[in-house]
């Protein structure tokens, strides 16, 4: 159900899908250095010496000792880059009742977790386009045994229609700095602002105005790096983009207003995704109500 009284939701022009609350009111992955291998190595005799290791299996958190190694390895952000690789292309951009629910049909739980078909999400729209490369990444994890969600747990990732703020998809999908809200609240990873820290495979949210809230206008994208035409800074990304739907794209730096980085780099949190709020009342407000970027910040834990 809409609140606006319209059969299709209304298009804020940020690309996503925006549902009025109810209660009416998708670069190729670096070689380890020989000196980064020996440091893991050392790291882990180190912790074995000490006795770390036994203490460690005998709380249940041996997926430090994991994460440890997949991170020196090949890093988070190379999964979330592989998991683009395997996506669709094309299939238009829309942010109707129908892209929607081509999103929620694209998921659904199995004995495994989840089984993903992005093929079915066309048309799609942008943070749609994210989430999904967020829940394959999520996927392939538990997978390769680097995580393990309880089926509840996966139900409550689904991009079920919710409203901005409510729930895991909501805060996603929401106005304002969604992805890093949620990435903040369940310690997922940091959220910073620099161009210079970025790296290939970070999730970001662009602002093309300075405006957070019910005047911005944005675009939610895994960030691919920057590159220079005719003396000019652009930056690469990959979305679902205005008019083709998935696929990368290039803008000149000059035009985006305000950058919001999310990067992956601890997973095993979303075990702790019983501890969000059923709603961010901040994100909620924002379909209505004016924030800045300084308090996106703040919310994130982003350095501004």
């Amino acid at each position: 159900m809409i609140s606006n009284g319209t059969n299709n939701p209304p298009d804020d022009g940020v690309g996503r899908f925006v549902i009025q609350s109810v209660v009416h009111h998708a670069p190729k992955p670096t070689t380890q250095s020989a000196t980064g291998s020996r440091k893991v190595k050392k790291r882990l005799a180190d912790i074995s010496e000490s006795g770390v290791v036994e203490c460690v299996l005998k709380e249940g958190l041996m997926f430090f000792v994991a994460t440890t190694l997949v991170s020196s390895g090949e890093d988070f952000n190379q999964v979330v880059l592989r998991q683009i690789a395997a996506m669709p292309s094309g299939g238009a951009y829309a942010t109707t009742t129908a892209a929607h629910a081509a999103l929620a049909s694209a998921a659904e739980i199995d004995p495994t977790g989840v089984r993903l078909r992005p093929e079915r999400a066309r048309p799609s729209y942008c943070s749609g386009a994210t989430y999904l490369v967020f829940l394959k990444a999520i996927g392939e994890l538990q997978k390769t045994g680097h995580l393990r969600l309880e089926r509840t747990q996966w139900e409550s990732l689904l991009p079920a229609a919710m409203a901005d703020g409510h729930g895991v998809w909501g805060r996603w999908n929401a106005n304002g700095p969604g992805t890093a809200r949620l990435f903040h609240e369940l310690s997922l990873g940091r959220n910073f602002t620099s161009f210079a820290e970025a790296r290939p495979g970070d999730f970001l949210k662009i602002f093309w105005v300075d405006a957070v809230g019910k005047k911005e206008r944005g675009h939610s994208v895994v960030y691919l790096g920057t590159e220079t035409k005719d003396g000019v800074e652009y930056v690469r990304f990959w979305s679902s983009n205005k008019p083709n739907g998935y696929g990368e794209k290039s803008v000149a730096r000059s035009k985006i207003a305000r950058a919001l980085f999310s990067r992956l780099e601890s997973p095993s949190n979303l075990a702790a995704l019983e501890r969000l709020t059923p709603v961010d009342s901040y994100l909620a407000g924002l379909l209505k109500n004016e924030s800045s970027f300084r308090e996106a910040c703040k919310l994130t834990g982003a350095a501004n």
